[in-house]
C-alpha cells in the first residue's frame, strides 16, 4: 500500500504538541506518515490556538490560502483541530467548503473516523464537549519512539475563568485523568527509554482537586518519581493560587524534578490582578516564589505577563516592572492584551492608545532580555547535565536541554541523543548556551 502524506502544523500551547502527537500515532494506522511539507501532504490539518487574536487570525489565513490547492488537487483533505475548530465548529464548513475535518478539543479520539469518511467524500465536525470522568481515558497512546522526552497529559480544561482567558470556553471544565492511567503511560514511556517526562494541564497543579478520587498534584508527582528510569520531571503550566507548601517541598525532596518552574504572573498590579479573577494578590505571589527558591536554590522561573489590559496605568504597569526586578525571571512570555470574544474582559473599556501598549510591550521585553543574558552568562564556567534530544542546526552539534530547561549546542556525535551527559558551558547567548563536552 502506498503511503500517505500528514503534514500537520501544531500552534500553541504543548497540550497542542501532545494532542498532535497523538493524532500523528492515530492516523498512522490509516496509512498516513508525516511529512515537514505542506504540498507534499495527502491530509493537511491545522492543530489550532486561540488565546490570543493573533494566533486564530493566522490559522484562519492559512485555511484561505488552500482554496487553490484544493482546486489544483480535489482529493487533498484539509482539516483543523483545536481550540479555534472548538470555538467556531461547524461554521468553519460553512466558511470554508473546502475544508474536509473540523475537531474539537474533546475528539480527538474520533479523527480516524472522521478522516475516514473524509476520504470517502464525506464532510464532518465533531465538537461536542465530554464532560465526564471518562475523557481523558480515550487518548491513545503516543506510538513508541527513540525520545529521550515525552509529554503525559494528566487534566484537561480549567475552572479558573480569568477575566482575559478563553481557555475555559473551548477546554471545557477541569477533569483530572484516572491516577492508574497516568501511571501506566509513564511505565511504557520509561520502558521505551524515555527519561524526562513533562506532565501537562491546563492548571495542572489543580490535579485532583476537584473530588474525582484522584491524588492530589505533590502525591502524583511523587509516584512518577519512583518509576525506575526517569531521570528527569517537569510539569506545566501551574497556577500561583494552586502551588501549595506540599508540592513546593517536593522541589526540596525530589532530585529528578528539575530545578525550573512557569509560574506566569500576568501583572505585578493588584487592582489589575484582581480585574483578570487571578485569584491571588502581589504579595501572595512572591510569598511563593520566596518559598520555592527556598526550597530549591538556584529554581529558574519563567512567567507570563500581560501589557495594556483594560484600564492599566502607567503606575500600574510600573508595579509590573517591579515584580520582574524581584522575581528575576530565567525567561518572560509577554503579550499585548488581545480581546477574546465571550470573556468578561472583551465588555470592559479598552481605551489605552495602541502605541502606549506597544512601548509598555518593548521596554518590558528589554528588561527580561537583560535578565535572562545574565542568567545565561552566569552559566559560562559551570559543568551542566545535559538531555541530549537530537542533532543542533550547526554541523557536528548536538543539541539538549539543561536542568533548567536552556538549550545547550555542543560538539559531539549522534549517538549521544537520548543519554545524559555532562557538558560544560562556555558561551552564553540570549536563548541558547555553547558547551563542550566533558
Amino acid at each position: 500500500m502506498l503511503t500517505k502524506k500528514l503534514y500537520i502544523a501544531t500552534f500553541g500551547c504543548q497540550m497542542n504538541v501532545n494532542d498532535s502527537e497523538r493524532i500523528v500515532s492515530m492516523l498512522a494506522d490509516l496509512g498516513y506518515a508525516p511529512t515537514e511539507h505542506l504540498r507534499e501532504g495527502d491530509l493537511i490539518l491545522f492543530n489550532t490556538c486561540t488565546v490570543r487574536g493573533g494566533a486564530s487570525d493566522k490559522v484562519h489565513q492559512h485555511l484561505a490560502n488552500l482554496r487553490n490547492l484544493k482546486k489544483k488537487r480535489p482529493n487533498v483533505l484539509i482539516g483543523i483541530a483545536g481550540c479555534v475548530a472548538q470555538e467556531e465548529g461547524d461554521r468553519l464548513l460553512n466558511d470554508y467548503p473546502w475544508l474536509d475535518v473540523v475537531v474539537g478539543t474533546h475528539n480527538l479520539h474520533l479523527v480516524k473516523d472522521m478522516v475516514r469518511d473524509a476520504e470517502a467524500g464525506f464532510r464532518r465536525s465533531e465538537t461536542d464537549f465530554l464532560d465526564n470522568s471518562q475523557r481523558l481515558d480515550l487518548f491513545p497512546p503516543v506510538a513508541g519512539t527513540n525520545r529521550s522526552s515525552a509529554f503525559v497529559t494528566v487534566m484537561q480544561g480549567c475552572d479558573n475563568y480569568c477575566a482575559y482567558c478563553i481557555v475555559p470556553y473551548v477546554r471545557g471544565r477541569e477533569i483530572s485523568r484516572r491516577f492508574d492511567e497516568i501511571m501506566l503511560e509513564v511505565r511504557e514511556l520509561a520502558g521505551q527509554g524515555v527519561q524526562e517526562i513533562v506532565l501537562l494541564g491546563q492548571n495542572v497543579n489543580s490535579y485532583g482537586l476537584k473530588g474525582e478520587g484522584q491524588p492530589p498534584f505533590h502525591e502524583l508527582l511523587r509516584a512518577v518519581a519512583e518509576v525506575e528510569g526517569i531521570s528527569r520531571i517537569r510539569f506545566m503550566t501551574s497556577h500561583p493560587k494552586d502551588m501549595s507548601d506540599q508540592l513546593i517541598a517536593c522541589y526540596a525532596d525530589l532530585p529528578t524534578l528539575c530545578g525550573a518552574l512557569h509560574l506566569p504572573a500576568q501583572s505585578g498590579n493588584n487592582r489589575i490582578l484582581n480585574a483578570m479573577n487571578r485569584g491571588y494578590s502581589r504579595e501572595r505571589y512572591l510569598e511563593t516564589v520566596d518559598k520555592l527558591k527556598a526550597a530549591r536554590p538556584g529554581i529558574k522561573l519563567t512567567g507570563d505577563m500581560i501589557v495594556g489590559f483594560p484600564g492599566e496605568t502607567e503606575a500600574e504597569f510600573e508595579e509590573t516592572l517591579s515584580l520582574m526586578e524581584a522575581v528575576n525571571y530565567f525567561d518572560l512570555f509577554s503579550f499585548v492584551y488581545s480581546p477574546r470574544p465571550g470573556t468578561r474582559a472583551a465588555e470592559l473599556a479598552d481605551d489605552l492608545p495602541k502605541q502606549v501598549k506597544l512601548e509598555r510591550l518593548d521596554r518590558l521585553q528589554k528588561l527580561q532580555l537583560q535578565h535572562s543574558r545574565a542568567h545565561n552568562e552566569a552559566y559560562v564556567g559551570t559543568v551542566q547535565q545535559v538531555l541530549v534530544e537530537g542533532l543542533a542546526k550547526r554541523e557536528g552539534q548536538v543539541t539538549g536541554r539543561a536542568d533548567s530547561g536552556r538549550i545547550v549546542n555542543f560538539e559531539g556525535q549522534p549517538t549521544l541523543v537520548g543519554t545524559l551527559v555532562e557538558v560544560k558551558i562556555i558561551e552564553g547567548y540570549a536563548n541558547s548556551l555553547l558547551g563542550t563536552l566533558v
